[in-house]
């Protein structure tokens, strides 16, 4: 993993005591993996045994995230920018619904963008701006083609960690170098610019772009793994792979309701009245004061049906209880200490009088089978002495 060098202590090894923007290629500690504690794109981490002249080092621990993003696998986020394009491939109200629900379940506040504004005409635009509205969201719409939206989007990003989520083709990648190359970030870099060191780093490098399908109108998948970028006037983009279906395992039943901004509206401005039931679902139970006369009352409906079985899937698996694979305990001076749980029946020995009573279980059933052949069981030394321990 590639760790840049924020801030450092003076170092004893070295004549340079400053190495602040020092890239480091680094190994993660095997205690870590032990207690399967994942270190994600955006963490914060400590790192020693470091070898400061080939740049080298050792991920030693990681810092409480403010943030932890699922899919995809990103900590400490500040913004998200869901990006979607006015076509090539056509936006689908469902799609990105879909992709609205699961940014609204991780809690950070996030952009909706609306890429390649060229492709259609105004009328369009209008349109889907106004159906936005009544959804709860005021779209941003951007070209990366014509540059437009950019300076605004640029704005909204700067001095803070960013994700970029969206289907594939929808023009993540090209968005990022155009808001990478853009005049107004090299300005600002000119007043700080801590990462001047690793200008020659792969981190300054222009992300790959790849066509629209012509066939299936969808696009193809060029980015193959998450990573964080820095961004010339200050803040960090993250880019990640495309996916067209969001998996929504952080969004249950009753949480489903809170990631749809009409729901909460209705419910605010029905205020003090309230739905009869504590765990009203919406679905039009007696005492629910949410109506289904808006758009996407359908899309909700589809979602908490396919959540639903889900949920019921889980509980027939693994029922209501799952201890974690990792265990805390209190260390010197009160230090919680994380260490790997054992499986029961894998590592734990099993006790000899269980043990014996296998045997004898098995001998009695041998014998049952085996009536007519000369086997004396009740006068055999062996079993006696394995009953007699049983006692």
């Amino acid at each position: 993993m590639r760790v840049i060098v924020q801030q450092s202590e003076p170092s004893r090894t070295s004549d340079c005591n400053d190495k602040t923007g020092v890239e480091l290629l680094c190994v993660v500690r095997a205690l870590l993996k032990k207690i399967k504690r994942r270190v994600l794109v955006g963490d914060k981490v400590v790192v020693g045994s470091i070898d400061w002249v080939d740049r080298r080092g050792m991920i030693e621990n990681v810092f409480q995230r403010s943030t932890e993003i699922l899919d995809p696998p990103v900590a400490n986020v500040d913004h998200l920018l869901l990006l979607f394009s006015m076509d090539q491939p056509k936006l689908e109200p469902f799609a990105l619904t879909r992709f609205l629900v699961e940014a609204e379940s991780t809690g950070i506040p996030l952009t909706l963008a609306l890429n390649k504004v060229e492709l259609v005409d105004e009328e369009v635009l209008n349109t889907w701006k106004s159906r936005l509205h009544t959804w709860g969201y005021e779209p941003l719409f951007c070209s990366v083609e014509s540059k437009l939206g950019l300076d605004s989007l640029l704005q909204r990003l700067r001095d803070q960690t960013t994700v970029i989520v969206g289907p594939s083709g929808v023009g993540k990648s090209s968005l990022i170098n155009a808001l990478r190359s853009s005049p107004h970030a090299s300005d600002a870099a000119d007043v700080d610019n801590w990462f001047e060191p690793i200008l020659g780093s792969k981190w300054f490098e222009d992300q790959r772009v790849g066509e629209v399908s012509t066939k299936s109108g969808r696009g193809k998948h060029t980015t193959r793994h998450v990573s964080l970028l820095p961004l010339s006037g200050g803040g960090y983009l993250a880019d990640t792979p495309g996916f067209n279906q969001p998996s929504l395992l952080k969004v249950t039943k009753q949480s489903l309701a809170q990631t749809f901004p009409e729901i909460k509206e209705m419910l605010k401005a029905n205020e003090p009245a309230k739905c009869s039931f504590n765990n009203c679902l919406h679905l039009g139970e007696p005492g629910c004061v949410v109506k289904g006369d808006w758009e996407r009352y359908q899309y909700y409906f589809q979602l908490l049906d396919e959540i639903r079985i889900r949920e019921e899937f889980q509980l027939r698996t693994f029922g209501t209880k799952r201890e974690g694979d990792v265990r805390y305990k209190v260390g010197d001076m009160g230090v919680q200490q994380a260490e790997p749980r054992l499986e029961p029946k894998k590592h734990r020995r099993q006790s000899r009088k269980r043990i014996n009573q296998s045997i004898l279980d098995e001998l009695d059933e041998l014998d049952d089978d085996d009536n007519d052949d000369e086997i004396d069981l009740e006068n055999d030394p062996i079993v006696r002495a394995i009953r007699n321990e049983n006692q």
